[in-house]
């Protein structure tokens, strides 16, 4: 792709990319409000609902303890069960003290529909609206398995379709057995109420909304006509298999036939069973989606018109740019005095005053560096004709050395013969690790060395498993701590004093302590010390601060690993001991038993 292609490109990507990816949360956004929203709403009337059907059970149960406790229309009902004679008086004055009595109880309260009370006597002038014959309830459908205490559901009113215009067609009942006081069934009582009014959506279904009730002998309650209800029957099978009662009320979104739903899901214990209602809001995300496919088409359109307007506008631009770049081709073919011609003031022109500036400097940095090379090239000769070859002080050595035994100064041969070990070993370069063998070797040397310093002696003790000495260690790492074991710990007691050195295995890794019989530490200073290692405390080049050992312990870290490294331990006026935790390295089959046991 050319430039300017690429350009365009990305200013349209970082432009537009933003907006379709905004755009599309926006929309992710309306469509989880829409299904919140609509949750939200179907839990409201599912809970309206159950709240509406609570207060009529809890109204039936009542009115139904009502009439069974009425002592006067037990009495009554014993009497029509009995065939005793009644005469017209007492037809009269039970029908005005406890019919009428009854019957304004039944009407004061509006979400009664009825209440029927069927004697077992077919014989007698019924009173309605409550006292009827036996036959007439059993007529309904109902009668033939009910059980005392248990709700019928969805039938019609055909005691007092007759006597009514707005009959229902939908009741649901509190059917009870009235009993004398012997425990014989002396009638009947119906609570009954309209469903339409306990339940509303059951009866009021439309294309986007459905609700039905489902005992728990799986009987499913609907009731509807037309289209709406056609395409919700069809759907009612999968609606049941979604909306599985939970421990309370649930609101569940899910698909169903293709649509997106809503269903409410309320257990009805007091009905024993489940009141399911299912919403439809397939209509709702079509026209969200309907707004997204169009905004994206716009969006579509807003990108050509800006691609073609980007890149024009990138094509100008860029007519300084291959100048510029002509420029820096013919610097590339080493012509340096080529220069950027027609600058303007806008960014282009700013970088070819900088491409000129530029050449300018490299064409000064070009002078000044053969100059610096020349300058290097003379001071090299220097330090070449003022070496010293290391060699010359190791002869010089040997020859004192040798004089020494002439004189049979043996004392101090063996002082010179440490003395160039110990310089070969500090000056001789080693890019890699050492060997543990190597590294004591020199301290036994530095021992030697300090022997002659002081008017005590000090004892050297190496107690060393043979595999060990074949073991890697950085080169003076193990030389620092003896030096500090002398000059903090030995020097300041001023007697004679041991240095042990020994190695403690645990497999994968190892420790070389190395423990000093001098004045030791306390507490305090252990702390100090600790803190001088982990950074918290600051030090410095001097002697006793602890600079030696911090270098001990970085270069351990930077070679094995943290968890490798220097820990410490003392007793003041005893003794101070400094473990050196070091990995195995060398894995040379099984490991020889013997330890080497030395003393110097």
């Amino acid at each position: 792709m050319k430039l300017n292609q690429k350009f365009t490109l990305v200013i349209l990507l970082l432009v537009m990319a933003p907006l379709f990816i905004f755009s599309s949360i926006i929309f992710k956004n309306m469509e989880d409000n829409a299904v919140q929203q609509l949750c939200t709403d179907t839990q409201g009337q599912a809970r309206d609902t159950y709240n509406t059907l609570q207060k009529t059970v809890e109204l039936c149960n009542m009115s139904t303890q009502t009439f069974l406790n009425d002592q006067g229309l037990q009495e009554f009902l014993e009497r029509l069960k009995r065939g005793d004679e009644i005469s017209t008086m007492e037809y009269l004055e039970f029908d005005r003290e406890n019919i009428a009595m009854l019957e304004r109880m039944v009407n004061s309260n509006p979400y009664l529909y009825q209440i029927c009370v069927y004697a077992y006597n077919n014989d007698f002038p019924e009173m309605m609206p409550i006292l009827y014959h036996q036959n007439r309830m059993e007529s309904l459908p109902w009668a033939k398995d009910y059980e005392s205490g248990s709700w019928q559901f969805n039938y019609p009113d055909s005691v007092q379709s007759n006597a009514t215009m707005n009959a229902s067609s939908h009741l649901m009942s509190l059917v009870s057995t009235m009993r004398d006081d012997s425990g014989e069934e002396i009638g009947v009582v119906e609570v009954a109420v309209a469903m339409d009014e306990i339940f509303p959506w059951v009866f009021d279904s439309d294309s986007e909304n459905w609700a039905c009730f489902v005992s728990d002998n799986g009987t499913v309650y609907q009731v509807g006509d037309g289209e709406a209800q056609e395409k919700w029957t069809s759907m009612a099978d999968e609606i049941l298999d979604h909306a599985e009662p939970e421990n309370g009320q649930s609101v569940i979104h899910t698909q169903i036939a293709g649509e997106n739903m809503v269903l409410a899901v309320q257990p009805v214990k007091e009905l024993s069973g489940t009141y399911i209602q299912a919403t439809s809001i397939q209509g709702r995300m079509d026209a969200i989606w309907r707004q997204e496919n169009l905004l994206s088409v716009m969006l579509v359109g807003i990108f050509v018109l800006l691609s073609l307007i980007i890149n024009a506008l990138v094509k100008a631009l860029l007519k300084k740019f291959y100048e510029t770049l002509r420029v820096i081709r013919e610097v590339q073919k080493g012509n340096l005095n080529v220069r950027v011609e027609n600058n303007g003031q806008d960014e282009m022109g700013e970088l070819g005053n900088q491409i000129d500036k530029m050449l300018d400097r490299i064409q000064e940095l070009i002078r000044e560096n053969i100059d610096r090379e020349v300058l290097i090239k003379n001071t090299q000769v220097k330090a070449l004709q003022n070496q010293i070859n290391a060699h010359f002080i190791y002869n010089v050595l040997e020859s004192v050395k040798m004089m020494a035994e002439i004189d049979e100064e043996y004392e101090i041969s063996d002082a010179v013969t440490a003395l160039g070990e110990l310089l070969r070993y500090s000056m001789k370069w080693v890019s890699g690790n050492v060997l543990i063998r190597q590294e004591i070797e020199y301290i036994k040397n530095y021992i030697v060395l300090m022997n002659l310093r002081y008017d005590f002696t000090i004892t050297l003790s190496v107690k060393i498993p043979e595999y060990i000495y074949e073991q890697e260690i950085l080169k003076m790492s193990l030389q620092p701590i003896v030096e500090n074991a002398i000059v903090h710990g030995i020097e300041e007691q001023d007697e004679d004093a041991t240095i042990y050195i020994k190695v403690v295995e645990y497999g994968e890794y190892y420790d070389i302590e190395i423990t000093d019989s001098g004045v030791g530490m306390n507490q305090v200073q252990l702390d100090l010390l600790y803190k001088k290692l982990s950074g918290e405390v600051e030090v410095s080049g001097g002697s006793g601060n602890g600079i030696g050992l911090k270098n001990v312990q970085d270069r351990i870290h930077m070679e094995f690993g943290e968890r490798y490294g220097l820990h410490f331990a003392a007793k003041e006026g005893c003794y101070t001991k400094v473990s050196v935790r070091l990995p195995v390295t060398a894995k040379s089959g099984a490991k020889p038993v013997e330890v080497c046991e030395e003393t110097y």
